[in-house]
């Protein structure tokens, strides 16, 4: 009888890097959309900047994949297709609303969460298998999420979210 081959760490500290990746895939073509959508001049630039982080979110993902001697590659992120499915539901039902803005932040501001929480897991784990270079970038991403976050808020509360609220 063949034994289970045990489960580690770094297993699944690899699956987890493949849930990101593909879930950063999937937030850069949804961010486009969004940005197309967004009637706010400020979402739009926000949704815009955070397209250019996310492409260097990716590529800071495919040098953490060579650290580990493993091919960059995508595994299904039901979490991250239901997101940006809400997302695109809200886009199609807020067409022309003024409360159109105010939905795509609440999206963009779950996509964030999400990523906060996975590459602040990622970062720990990396720290616990000693790569320090890895610990480094997912550091610089996770900065980088908590960040547009802020400024996510920052939009919602200096005009979007009253507007939505005034008709």
């Amino acid at each position: 009888m063949a034994t289970k081959e045990k489960k580690t760490l770094q297993n699944l500290f690899h699956d987890t890097l493949k849930d990101i990746y593909f879930a950063e895939k999937k937030i850069l073509l949804a961010l486009l959309k969004m940005a197309k959508a967004a009637q706010s001049d400020d979402l739009t630039a926000a949704f815009q900047k955070h397209e250019g982080q996310t492409q260097q979110h990716v590529m800071r993902l495919e040098r953490v994949f060579a650290m580990i001697d493993a091919k960059p590659q995508g595994k299904t992120c039901d979490a991250i297709l239901g997101i940006v499915e809400e997302g695109q539901e809200t886009m199609k039902e807020y067409k022309g609303s003024p409360a159109l803005d105010a939905g795509l932040l609440a999206t963009a501001q779950a996509v964030e969460h999400y990523e906060i929480s996975r590459y602040g897991t990622l970062w720990t784990w990396a720290g616990e298998l000693g790569l320090q270079e890895a610990v480094s970038l997912l550091d610089t991403t996770l900065q980088e999420g908590k960040d547009t976050d802020r400024t996510l808020s920052e939009i919602a509360e200096s005009g979007v979210n009253q507007h939505a609220e005034a008709t």
